[in-house]
């Protein structure tokens, strides 16, 4: 049986505790590929790069096996790349975008890069989730949100999402 193509980003950067929790967890269910900003792009909405070049790095902070990239770029502009660029004869069968340090509820749904990555999958027809941990710690103990990113996951992987592409957790 394939395993599902997972596509995972995020706006606080390549480096970030709450995209390794999301690895680990993504890694067990599907072949992930990972392209996420190179710094914390937090508060940069659905900002797209127009004038100036984008980059984009293969690098291994998951290891050799991961396929992670990193993008001088927004977090849109990383789920623009990996549709059109790096994943261009595939579609993922789902975006994860997270897990965010801080809160995306209300108004802050607006401003999130992390929630804007996924809204921007959602765009391209993809079903997508964005997952937040309301912490800011750099140690964050992300363990709770990762049991419900698994049962999340799987879940629109196995139903998908019947009214929309795009969920807020």
């Amino acid at each position: 049986m394939k395993k599902p193509l997972i596509l995972i980003t995020n706006d606080d950067g390549i480096f970030a505790p709450g995209l390794k929790a999301l690895v680990d967890v993504c890694a067990e269910i599907g072949r992930i590929v990972i392209v996420a900003p190179n710094s914390p792009q937090s508060g940069k909405g659905h900002a797209i790069t127009l004038e100036d070049p984008l980059r984009v790095n293969r690098v291994y902070p998951f290891g050799k096996e991961v396929e992670a990239y990193e993008c001088d770029g927004t977090p849109a502009d990383c789920v623009k790349l990996a549709k059109h660029v790096i994943l261009e004869n595939e579609t993922p069968d789902i975006c994860v975008s997270g897990i965010n340090h801080g809160s995306n509820a209300s108004i802050n749904t607006i401003y999130s890069g992390t929630m804007s990555a996924a809204m921007e999958a959602s765009l391209e027809g993809i079903n997508s989730v964005g997952f937040s941990l309301l912490n800011y710690g750099f140690d964050a103990d992300f363990s709770a949100a990762q049991f419900f990113v698994r049962e999340i996951i799987s879940y629109v992987l196995m139903k998908g999402l019947q009214n929309t592409k795009l969920l807020n957790v």
